[in-house]
């Protein structure tokens, strides 16, 4: 029996559970109907940054090497010699980044276990600078989820351009607050999406817009660009 939300919210209010146990079970409900539905495909691996709201909504979960090395930078070493420590290992992290974009153009089986081996050892370093020690232990527990890419060359090594997307929301709230009504939010999300991925593709959102209104249409549509062009938005930094 399939229900809509409004019957299951009905459903569960006839059960005694907490608030936490009702949104766990929709959240769980939720992932298991999206992936037994069949009318639109279903993502299979997920990059994100370890945030735990996407933990289980894939099969498999690839991390981003950007938001890993983030956690480096926060370090703030006053010890000189921990300073100098902490910059002799963020450079072979980056090193190590590096050689993982050239895997992803060479696609060597014989280096992806190079590069698993080496991971191995790097992650396993011990500096004697305790704070760094476990950044690097924390980064040596998410092998799985970092080296997938060894498995999925296809896979990008960041979302980066994901995450500047989400910006342009966040910057569009703090300076605007919040839209006044449903339709205000659904027209400015549209706007925001056509804009960012014109961006993306090239197009100037002046003359994609002024093209559709007008009614000329000499422009291609943003979805056969998008189709023409699945690589956008996975520039490497």
């Amino acid at each position: 029996m399939t229900y809509d939300e409004a019957a299951f919210n009905s459903l569960l209010e006839t059960i005694k559970l907490g608030s936490q146990q009702r949104t766990r079970i929709r959240e769980a409900c939720a992932i298991a109907a999206y992936r037994e539905q069949t009318e639109t495909p279903v993502i299979k691996i997920l990059m994100c940054d370890d945030a735990p709201q996407f933990k289980l909504l894939t099969e498999e979960i690839t991390l981003c090497w950007i938001h890993d090395g983030r956690h480096y930078k926060k370090l703030n070493p006053v010890v000189p010699l921990h300073k100098a420590l902490l910059d002799e290992f963020l450079t072979k992290y980056w090193f190590y980044y590096h050689q993982l974009k050239e895997y992803k153009e060479a696609l060597d089986p014989n280096k992806a276990i190079e590069l698993t081996q080496q991971f191995e050892v790097l992650f396993s370093t011990h500096t004697g600078y305790q704070q760094l020690d476990d950044r690097i232990a924390k980064t040596q527990a998410k092998q799985k989820e970092l080296l997938l890419v060894l498995k999925y060359p296809e896979l990008p090594l960041h979302n980066n351009a994901s995450e500047l997307g989400a910006r342009v929301q966040a910057r569009a709230r703090d300076i605007s607050l919040h839209t006044m009504s449903e339709e205000g939010t659904k027209i400015k999300d549209t706007f925001m999406t056509i804009s960012q991925t014109a961006k993306k593709l090239g197009v100037r959102t002046y003359d994609y817009i002024r093209d559709r209104v007008s009614g000329e249409c000499k422009l291609p549509s943003l979805a056969q660009l998008i189709h023409e062009k699945p690589q956008v938005g996975f520039a490497s930094p």
